[in-house]
């Protein structure tokens, strides 16, 4: 791709907001989760279904069909970091949220609550609110993620796999790209 694309924003603004302006990570004095490139654990986010059910704190409109999934590899991410003097972090819990705990070493990964991240049940009668804020754990990667480290782009549907495969097509790298309908809602 020889142009970029300013892309589109979808996040709630006030948690984008909290992100650059208050939520600073422990393990990194000094940097905000929002100066960093977020990836959850999981597919079929909170946020997806809050975009899904078109919650009325997002601007965004547009449905989950359009959303794409990328998928990396958490060890190649993180050495590619240290060999490119960029920090990288992860929360235990949703990173826009007030109260939330990050880490910066591989061996605190056991820390992270991963039966909440693989729960599609999340919110309802018997689920404690923690499940919903565990599942939101996120892998964070200081300024920008390259993109030579996607391995794989999950789509909703044939359509966008399609617009996808369109858009990687003159590239050298062009990751894998899945129909993944068990990764929307």
């Amino acid at each position: 791709m020889s142009s970029r694309s300013a892309g589109t924003v979808i996040g709630m603004e006030h948690i984008k907001a909290r992100r650059l302006n208050e939520n600073s990570l422990m393990s990194h004095f000094g940097m905000m989760i929002g100066e960093c490139v977020p990836f959850y654990f999981c597919p079929r986010s909170v946020m997806l279904y809050v975009i899904h059910k078109r919650g009325q704190d997002v601007n965004y409109k547009g449905g989950q069909e359009p959303i794409i999934h990328l998928e990396a590899d958490l060890h190649a991410s993180v050495r590619w970091a240290e060999q490119n003097g960029k920090r990288w972090a992860f929360t235990l819990s949703n990173g826009g949220s007030r109260y939330f705990e990050d880490r910066a070493d591989l061996a605190s990964l056991n820390e992270i609550d991963w039966a909440a991240v693989r729960t599609n049940r999340w919110s309802g009668n018997g689920v404690s609110r923690s499940i919903k804020e565990n599942k939101q754990a996120e892998f964070l990667m200081e300024g920008n993620f390259p993109w030579h480290l996607v391995e794989r782009i999950g789509v909703c549907s044939r359509t966008t796999g399609q617009q996808v495969h369109d858009l990687i097509a003159k590239i050298q790298h062009r990751p894998t790209v899945e129909i993944k309908a068990d990764w929307y809602y």
